[in-house]
């Protein structure tokens, strides 16, 4: 699942809480720190880990100065710790979303 398909997860929880009773807006939630906000910076972390890592190899890739083989891979092990650890938190927002979802009123 990617980041739009947490977005559109998020979308939907946005949706039914209305009916649910008072919501906060999605503009006031990320304003003010919210988890949406949160979420989103983390993502936005994460991406960036990724696109410095991925930068960081193709610049060691066409051999120049200043970029050590073993920064490259601790990069690149960073950026896929950070992915996998955004994996699993979409994965227990989905969980949690499904289980909110199959209750009962």
């Amino acid at each position: 699942m990617s980041i739009s398909s947490i977005e559109s997860v998020l979308q939907q929880m946005r949706a039914l809480a209305p009916s649910m009773g008072s919501a906060p807006t999605a503009g006031s939630e990320v304003a003010a720190g919210g988890f949406a906000g949160e979420l989103k910076k983390s993502l936005d972390r994460i991406s960036d880990a990724q696109q410095s890592a991925s930068s960081q190899a193709e610049a060691f890739e066409l051999g120049k100065p200043g970029v050590a083989l073993n920064d490259v891979m601790v990069d690149m092990a960073k950026a896929g710790i950070g992915f996998q650890t955004g994996l699993q938190v979409r994965n227990k927002v989905v969980a949690a979303y499904q289980e909110i979802m199959s209750m009962q009123a």
